[in-house]
């Protein structure tokens, strides 16, 4: 039995040593010694703004006013409101604003990636831009945005999203977007990043493709870039802003929402995981997009073995009691949640840690049973409004 667990354990952890440490490293010497530099320009070119929403009343009126203040040629952008079937006053809110820049769609609840499909043929522009309702844009952010379509090599941009609300469970959410920003930025610098986020992005209109109801609808947009061997790049001054999930409960479906939808565009775009013909980003997507949100199979499997392996020596001693540690704090989290106490990052990030890859395995079954997220409710900070 011991040495059983001493190949499961020593394999898990190279696994996960390779998921979050060795990869990282190696992105960081692919920037560092094969940079691949992006040709930026002035240019504005025309810009269609999508925004599908879904009982966005709370919002929809100050997400307009913000495009509308953009500082960005009016004659080069249009921005499509497409409400999927919203029943709170978000339709009459936007039938409301007259302006000639803004185009509202109204129509059936038929989930969010159908109300993309339909409104992508109504656009006019030659880039595509997607952004939340809920998501602010920084007044510069569109040209920054637009920027690197001034090289031919790239398909798509994405922007910087950041939290602009002080949510006591959202501390470890952050923390996850602040080592997520550093992987971005060193993928894009040497070659594209794996995927865009939702919040602001952009594709250059030849590359749209119609969104499969099941997928993520900003991973399955954005990596039409790399698939069509463009490269897809982050944009850090093109800055979004907005809100976290308020509670640990509504992260934690949301993850499971999301990571759920993850797995399946993956599926989706399988094709781009033979590195024969996608080279590093099939390396790339399978180690974020697989690896990383599969990592509880090799916690736990460590977790299993740790005891069996503890007269083995002092190493494995401190490998339990740096379990017992973890899952210790994330228990503490969950219980302190709510409170100034839970706040702390000793508790914080051990309970974020535990529910993303909680909400991974959770998302991994719902793939294999075939389970599906095509029309839902997303999670609000705040409020219980949805969107």
């Amino acid at each position: 039995m011991t040495t059983v667990a001493f190949v499961f354990f020593w394999a898990s952890i190279a696994l996960i040593v390779y998921t979050y440490a060795g990869f990282t490293v190696l992105l960081a010497l692919r920037a560092r010694f094969f940079p691949k530099p992006v040709q930026r320009g002035a240019e504005t070119p025309s810009v269609s703004l999508i925004i599908a929403a879904y009982n966005e009343a709370d919002v929809i009126a100050d997400k307009i006013a913000n495009c509308l203040g953009l500082d960005y040629p009016q004659d080069k952008i249009e921005i499509i409101v497409a409400s999927d079937g919203s029943s709170d006053g978000t339709n009459e809110i936007v039938s409301g604003i007259e302006s000639p820049l803004v185009k509202f769609m109204p129509l059936p609840r038929q989930g969010k990636n159908r109300t993309v499909n339909t409104a992508v043929p109504a656009a006019t522009g030659d880039i595509l831009v997607f952004s939340d309702a809920d998501s602010m844009l920084g007044k510069d952010a569109l040209r920054h945005l637009v920027a690197p379509f001034a090289d031919p090599n790239v398909g798509g941009v994405g922007g910087d999203y950041r939290y602009d609300t002080e949510v006591a469970e959202g501390d470890g959410e952050r923390t996850y977007w602040g080592f997520d920003r550093i992987l971005k930025h060193w993928q894009s610098e040497g070659g594209s990043m794996t995927s865009a986020t939702g919040q602001i992005y952009a594709i250059r209109r030849e590359l749209f493709s119609p969104v499969p109801s099941s997928v993520t609808d900003d991973f399955y947009n954005s990596t039409q870039a790399p698939a069509a061997h463009k490269r897809l790049i982050f944009e850090p001054r093109a800055v979004a802003r907005g809100p976290v999930a308020g509670s640990s409960a509504s992260e934690y479906r949301r993850k499971v929402r999301i990571i759920t939808r993850g797995f399946n565009s993956v599926w989706q775009m399988r094709r781009m995981l033979n590195p024969l013909q996608y080279g590093f980003y099939a390396i790339q997507l399978f180690t974020h997009k697989i690896l990383r949100r599969l990592a509880a199979v090799p916690l736990i499997a460590i977790l299993i073995a740790t005891p069996f392996l503890w007269d083995s020596g002092w190493l494995y001693k401190l490998a339990l009691l740096g379990q017992i540690g973890l899952y210790g704090g994330a228990v503490a989290g969950l219980v302190l949640r709510n409170t100034k106490l839970g706040n702390n990052k000793l508790v914080s990030l051990p309970l974020f840690f535990c529910m993303v890859n909680a909400a991974g395995l959770v998302a991994f079954f719902n793939l294999l049973r075939g389970k599906r997220y095509d029309v839902w409710t997303a999670e609000r900070a705040e409020t219980p409004q949805q969107a």
